[in-house]
């Protein structure tokens, strides 16, 4: 996977393909206002949720006392909908890690009114965090949010997390990938053609399972600019194998990969090493970042 500068290195020395896959949502924080018709409905449902008695905070890992970042975990946690987690491939896969001091929380709060019952994680409501992407830059990585918060909270966030990046020293977001985003855009303009429109009619009908159009459509709400990003390869018959992998990376596909797409491995070697092999044994293997 690579930029458009970097599918051109890759195609022009090697001789390997390149094909698009879809666009990087990012926001360049001098750029961003809340101002304007475009950002109306950001703007309304933000005010809106504000009024409603919500605050955010915005800081970095290294800020946080043990006990606020342990709370953070624990409702992190608490609020992950299923045991497996789909398209976060490029997830970090951790929060609040020591290592992780320059990574970024912003969390919403909420304090219960009289007579309400407070939730199992305080006036706690949303979390989102963001890992360090360069110099100037921080990447999105994880949103949660306790399902019986206002709608809206990820937003309200990603709002809080823009407007302090300029005393962070942020300069540049990334928010989420939008796989074929092109395709969908340019398919419901005026004067698309057949093929064009049956394509964007496909992915609609793909997101009810993968989140395709949703997606595209919640990056866009913050007026971002759209980096292409590219899948490069040795050969067509490559892709189904590369896709299949892809899917099985982003959670979606469980299954193994069938018998005829599959390479052929040499057999491994046994080492008859007791000592390495328990040591082996007790060991995760983490998701790249």
């Amino acid at each position: 996977g690579c930029s458009e500068t970097g599918g051109e290195v890759w195609t022009r020395e090697t001789g390997l393909d390149a094909l698009e896959l879809g666009d990087e949502a990012i926001v360049d924080v001098a750029d961003f206002t809340l101002s304007g018709r475009a950002m109306r409905n950001v703007r309304q449902m933000v005010k809106r949720i504000e009024r409603n008695g919500y605050e955010t905070q915005v800081r970095r890992v290294a800020e946080l006392s043990p006990e606020e970042v342990e709370a953070v975990q624990r409702a992190a946690d608490g609020w992950r909908g299923t045991d497996t987690e789909r398209g976060f491939s490029m997830a970090l896969g951790r929060i609040g890690d020591p290592r992780d001091g320059d990574a970024v929380i912003a969390t919403a709060h909420r304090a219960p009114e009289e007579g309400e019952v407070p939730g199992p994680y305080g006036d706690l409501k949303a979390v989102l965090h963001f890992v360090p992407w360069g110099a100037d830059g921080m990447s999105l990585d994880l949103m949660r949010r306790d399902r019986s918060a206002d709608p809206g909270m990820n937003e309200l966030l990603i709002v809080a997390a823009l407007q302090a990046a300029p005393k962070l020293d942020v300069a540049r977001v990334s928010l989420n990938f939008a796989m074929f985003r092109s395709a969908l855009a340019r398919g419901e303009k005026l004067g698309a053609g057949p093929v064009l429109r049956t394509w964007r009619g496909l992915l609609v009908f793909l997101s009810r399972w993968f989140q395709i159009e949703s997606l595209y459509k919640f990056n866009a709400k913050f007026q971002p600019r759209w980096e292409p990003r590219f899948v490069v390869f040795r050969a067509t018959r490559d892709l189904p194998r590369i896709g299949f992998a892809a899917m099985q990376a982003e959670g979606f596909v469980q299954l193994g990969l069938p018998r005829l797409l599959r390479r052929r491995r040499p057999e491994p070697v046994a080492r008859p090493c007791a000592h390495r092999t328990s040591r082996l044994r007790g060991t995760s293997v983490g998701r790249a970042a």
